[in-house]
């Protein structure tokens, strides 16, 4: 497992990460998310109110790792560590809009639509997951 920044940001060019969150029983949970670059940090959008949400609000240290759709590690891929929280901005969110819109383009766009029709906008929120910080308050390498 590593914790350098540059493996972490890396992962920005990988369609889907595996993204592992940590319930407070210490069981930890698997999801296959899109992830986007946005400065030092990755950024993944999902629900308000989501179990990974919640379990980042208790536990905010994350494990991602490069996977395929359904959530199946790339063979050889690293697993990397994280340090997740909650941004709830509007700006935030329009950040990760926009990066998503270039990146994932018509599938993107087709969920903001499905959102747009149920009325579920105002429900996501930005996971931005940046390197663990060390004692010294400098990322761990």
């Amino acid at each position: 497992m590593t914790s350098e920044p540059s493996a972490l940001l890396a992962l920005a060019d990988e369609q889907y990460v595996l993204l592992v969150t940590t319930r407070r029983s210490g069981v930890d949970v698997a999801t296959p998310v899109w992830v986007g670059r946005d400065g030092d940090s990755l950024v993944v959008t999902t629900a308000r109110d989501a179990g990974k949400t919640k379990r980042i609000r208790y536990t905010p240290r994350v494990t991602l790792q490069a996977c395929d759709r359904v959530g199946k590690p790339t063979p050889g891929a690293p697993v990397v560590e994280g340090h997740a929280i909650v941004d709830e901005s509007p700006e935030g969110r329009e950040r990760l809009v926009a990066l998503f819109k270039k990146k994932y383009g018509a599938q993107y766009l087709a969920i903001l639509g499905l959102q747009k029709l149920r009325g579920t906008t105002d429900r996501s929120v930005t996971l931005r997951i940046t390197a663990p910080v060390a004692a010294g308050g400098h990322p761990a390498e």
